[in-house]
């Protein structure tokens, strides 16, 4: 079993995802273990704090150290030993495919969510091993990205997908995005499915039909360079100059994923 623990304020945002669709089934099967444990249950006041204001003035309050440092221990030692601690920041890392891959190699995992202004920066120290973050944008909490993980993670696992081939044909595996996919009928609305993929042999379509070519990594270097700049994609074997800084014709630079390389003239 996959054991997954989360220490959050609000446990009923994250456990829907083990409820319902593969991941659900999966948790009924005994293969994803989640367990919740409530930073309030640590509070050693009678009102149960877990809360204060920041140091430095401004708006908003900061989750104590002490309750969420004793939540975690406490279920920290009912974990896998191995089992990675994760906060989930807005400053964090970016999720991504890669690292989704990488907890699902490990035996389990332990979510931290936070709420209010923040964390205590001491806590993030002292007990966490990643902080995390799903995208450039600000959540009222952490249970919503911990639920995010958790599904991204567990379809990984093994048993859980109906096809074992299912996550390995997944958008960002092997730094590709996933083909286009259709289904009946062959025409709707004037559009029809591709000739290539009606054919019925399936091995006979050339990789590239099926597969997307752009790499995940050339999508990054083109978000960087903004939403303006002309792309185009070509074959991997066709050849294009990797720079050109010609005056008239403006300067083009070639990034090369696996399949495919992407031309962006600036």
């Amino acid at each position: 079993m996959y054991r997954i623990g989360v220490v959050s304020l609000l446990p009923e945002i994250v456990d829907p995802v083990v409820r319902f669709g593969v991941v659900g089934r999966a948790f009924e099967r005994g293969l994803i273990g989640l367990e919740h444990v409530s930073p309030r249950d640590f509070a050693t006041d009678k009102h149960r704090t877990v809360d204060d204001r920041p140091y430095g003035g401004g708006p908003g309050m900061v989750l104590k150290y002490e309750p969420l440092r004793d939540a975690v221990r406490a279920l920290r030692a009912r974990l896998p030993a191995d089992a990675p601690a994760i906060v989930l920041t807005a400053q964090g890392r970016r999720f991504d495919q890669a690292y989704a891959r990488e907890l699902a190699a490990a035996p389990g995992m332990l979510l931290v969510a936070g709420r209010y202004e923040g964390i205590d920066e001491r806590f993030i120290e002292s007990e966490a091993g990643v902080e995390l973050a799903l995208g450039d944008y600000v959540l009222s909490g952490g249970e919503l990205a911990a639920a995010v993980v958790v599904d991204a993670v567990a379809r990984l696992l093994p048993g859980v997908l109906g096809h074992e081939d299912s996550h390995v044909e997944d958008s960002y595996t092997a730094d590709l995005l996933d083909c286009p996919q259709y289904t009946r009928p062959e025409t709707i609305d004037g559009r029809s499915v591709p000739p290539v993929l009606l054919g019925g042999d399936h091995e006979a379509i050339p990789h590239p039909e099926r597969r997307a070519l752009v790499s995940a990594g050339v999508l990054d270097r083109l978000e960087a360079l903004g939403p303006q700049e002309p792309v185009e994609l070509v074959p991997a074997d066709q050849e294009t100059p990797e720079e050109d800084n010609s005056a008239d014709v403006g300067k083009s630079v070639k990034y090369s994923g696996r399949n495919a390389s992407l031309v962006v003239t600036r």
